[in-house]
């Protein structure tokens, strides 16, 4: 699980990286601005947040808990059908608590591995899996980063972001749910013999889990980076090793992602052009799934965030916005890369993309009736 998961966030993410730098020296020429204002268009809570769950997520991950979670759970079922329920129900929750690409590096290598010994449609179950942690992970404050920052930003409590997300996230999981049967045939799976679990390392478990609803409540009382610190110190005493297997450049995408996008929103005429835009929650939301297919819903969540104080409204953009094209969302291109099977994007695209047109009707009909 590890190579797997080195060599997709890898390949997912190098393009970013390699292309946030090149933007960076033309957005710095075309809005000149000293190192003291480019630190300051950082936001420096979100990064740390992020860090501070990177770390406890891996945690979890390298325990084994989630491991035996999902094995246990997946030895119940008997039939496809009920083994694509249980995969989806799982990736979801999974993704609310750990972040939708941590819940794609469990379930994903699962799933793979039951492939070898049962005679299962892998790509499409993988397929269902990424729409599901983009589903489930629209819940939750802390289920995926664009959720995180707006979070940050909105000023609102734990409880409060995640009332506000609870229909857009219920519709989608709802769609998903009504997509199985047409996906997948109730025939009988043979006797699963999966091979053996991670070894569960109890003290690194018993911390991460310990540690994971503390750093939370310091988040919500605006204690990021100092709980983050923290968190970090813990696991370079405890379990150093946890920390060699964090994706530490993702950071660097959050940084460069904030500077640039921030000096594109101070360019002349800018601001102009996208309040027109931005006028109206409608607007708001159809803008954020919009903008997400063509850079992503992370960079345009942070982008938009200059223009608008409805965050509710583009939060929901957003995370529709995961839907439709695969660049929609890092976590669609990570699953389709530690899937293995090659030629998914031709049906991947069939299922996102009645996921997106679904999901945002729906979706603007909620926000209409308020």
């Amino acid at each position: 699980m590890g190579i797997l998961r080195a060599i997709s966030a890898r390949l997912a993410q190098d393009w970013l990286l390699l292309g946030l730098i090149a933007v960076f020296p033309v957005m710095l020429w075309a809005v000149p601005r000293p190192p003291a204002a480019l630190f300051g268009l950082v936001d420096w809570k979100t990064v740390a947040a992020l860090a501070g769950l990177m770390v406890l997520s891996r945690g979890l991950e390298v325990s084994g808990l989630i491991d035996r979670s999902g094995r246990w759970i997946i030895g119940q079922i008997g039939s496809l059908r009920g083994l694509a329920f249980a995969l989806v129900v799982f990736a979801a929750a999974l993704s609310a608590v750990v972040t939708n690409d941590v819940a794609l590096f469990v379930t994903v290598p699962l799933t793979v591995g039951l492939a070898r010994m049962v005679d299962l449609p892998l790509g499409r179950l993988v397929i269902f899996q990424a729409l599901a942690v983009n589903a489930g992970s629209a819940l939750s404050p802390v289920g995926n980063p664009q959720n995180l920052f707006l979070w940050q930003t909105s000023g609102v409590g734990f409880g409060q972001f995640t009332l506000a997300m609870m229909p857009i996230a219920a519709t989608m999981m709802a769609l998903l749910l009504a997509l199985i049967p047409f996906g997948f045939g109730k025939g009988r799976l043979a006797v699963l013999e999966t091979t053996g679990p991670l070894p569960l390392q109890r003290g690194l478990m018993v911390t991460a889990l310990a540690t994971y609803p503390l750093f939370l409540v310091a988040v919500n009382a605006e204690l990021a980076v100092p709980s983050a610190l923290a968190v970090i110190a813990v696991f370079v005493l405890c379990f150093r090793s946890v920390l060699r297997g964090v994706d530490w450049p993702l950071l660097l995408v959050f940084v460069l992602m904030f500077i640039n996008l921030g000096l594109l929103g101070q360019m002349p005429g800018a601001a102009d052009v996208v309040a027109a835009w931005t006028e109206g929650q409608g607007a708001v939301y159809a803008l954020g799934a919009g903008l997400s297919q063509i850079m992503s819903n992370v960079p345009a969540a942070i982008f938009l965030a200059q223009f608008t104080d409805d965050w509710r409204a583009l939060a929901w953009g957003i995370n529709v916005g995961g839907f439709g094209l695969a660049i929609g969302s890092l976590a669609n291109l990570i699953a389709l890369r530690l899937s293995g099977k090659p030629g998914l994007w031709r049906e991947f695209h069939l299922w996102s993309l009645a996921m997106l047109l679904g999901s945002f009707a729906v979706g603007a009909g909620l926000l209409a009736l308020g």
